[in-house]
């Protein structure tokens, strides 16, 4: 039997992260976008054990693109809901992550510095995708990194910080003025969360997920 997969539900209330996402995005974001990923994959995942059971290699190929859509669909956001917290958090103070700040003024100067050139990452995106910091696992590097649509983070990258840059994660609010959003989004990061990430090793980061990433 395939296994099946919940919304998990949110650390906040829908309205926790205004004024910088409304609670109206936030709500339809994770009822309507991130369920309806979760479905699809269900389905799929169903449908492939059916189909593996049958020895039936052309539908298992047909239905890896949608399972490999949906399961990065519930991966990412699941990992950009737990890298948000309300403003007024003490885990949205960047005291809280200490080791990874001096990480990042080691590689990009400041922390300012580095948002800037984060942000400017995200404004390059072409259609739908995701910003992210991560750390290259064999090097410890930092690097900031873009994905097209829902693929996850490549092989070899730990994800640390994602930015979810579809349109419907900020249109509602910020209609096409992007930029504002993508600055805004810097007042409600979990840092607590994402220097957990930083000095964790990648299962940490994943946590439940991890199986299904490895089968992607």
């Amino acid at each position: 039997m395939a296994t099946k997969y919940t919304l998990p539900p949110l650390p906040y209330g829908y309205d926790a992260l205004e004024p910088v996402i409304s609670a109206q995005i936030m709500t339809i974001h994770h009822t309507k976008h991130h369920q309806t990923y979760i479905n699809t994959l269900n389905n799929a995942l169903a449908s492939q054990a059916v189909a593996t059971d049958k020895n039936d290699i052309v539908s298992q190929i047909h239905l890896q693109n949608t399972i490999n859509f949906s399961a990065g669909g519930h991966i990412n956001h699941t990992l950009f809901w737990e890298n948000l917290v309300p403003a007024s958090s003490p885990s949205a103070q960047t005291h809280v992550a200490s080791k990874l700040m001096a990480a990042i003024s080691a590689r990009w100067g400041s922390l300012e510095k580095f948002q800037e050139k984060f942000n400017a990452v995200l404004l390059g995106l072409k259609g739908s995708g995701w910003g992210w910091l991560v750390q290259d696992t064999e090097s410890g590097n930092l690097e900031i990194v873009t994905t097209k649509d829902q693929d996850i983070v490549p092989a070899g990258k730990k994800p640390l910080l994602g930015i979810d840059m579809w349109e419907h994660a900020y249109y509602l609010q910020y209609l096409n003025d992007k930029g504002s959003y993508a600055k805004k989004i810097w007042n409600v990061i979990n840092w607590k969360k994402v220097e957990e990430r930083f000095v964790g090793g990648s299962d940490s980061v994943f946590g439940t997920l991890a199986g299904l990433r490895s089968n992607m």
